[in-house]
């Protein structure tokens, strides 16, 4: 189809996966502040209202790539659990490798936006909520009822942290930064008692 511009046009038969896949490059190359639904329809080759069409603001673009990334991340946590390595291990390896992989993305699934492109999203907090236990999980073993909430918001908090501290290069992580996540996590597990 031709614009009264003259610009060539086509019908994208699915598009919606499309413009997700153009927003996550876009996230990967500047972060989620180089996100515009404008860009992604030109990147895509279609008008801004046919993006506009699938995702009516940049809020609801961050909340799909969002369910992506935690969908993602969860099933990388789970695969990184049915391996020989410990829970606690195993996990916060898989979570920092996740953020080392996908800095844009993960930069948006706990950046300052998360608050306004989630509220009210069951399906993000699903997801989100998922990863928390997958932590949470292997310290019900080790621990009391009562510590085990603290615990796994300390936890989380570390390996967050720690895949920040890497993907901004503030951490020195040689050439096997999984090593290194290993070597940090072995020093939290010496302080927990061993699995019930």
């Amino acid at each position: 189809m031709t614009t009264d511009k003259g610009s060539t046009r086509y019908h994208h038969g699915n598009l919606r996966p499309t413009l997700l896949s153009v927003a996550r490059a876009l996230l990967e190359e500047g972060g989620p502040t180089a996100l515009s639904l404008r860009e992604i329809g030109r990147r895509a080759g279609v008008s801004a209202p046919a993006a506009y069409h699938y995702f009516n603001s940049l809020d609801a673009i961050a909340a799909a790539l969002a369910e992506q990334g935690f969908a993602e991340l969860g099933e990388s946590i789970d695969a990184a659990l049915a391996g020989p390595r410990s829970h606690l291990l195993a996990g916060g390896i898989a979570y920092v490798a996740f953020a080392r992989s996908n800095p844009g993305l993960y930069r948006l699934m706990f950046g300052e936006g998360f608050q306004a492109y989630s509220k009210g999203n069951e399906e993000i907090r699903t997801l989100r909520m998922r990863v928390y236990r997958q932590m949470k999980d292997d310290l019900e073993k080790r621990l009391a009822p009562g510590d085990v909430p603290n615990a796994a918001l300390f936890l989380w908090s570390l390996t967050h942290g720690l895949a920040l501290l890497m993907i901004d290069g503030q951490v020195e992580a040689g050439a096997d930064p999984d090593a290194k996540v290993e070597e940090i996590l072995r020093l939290v597990g010496m302080g927990l008692p061993a699995a019930r």
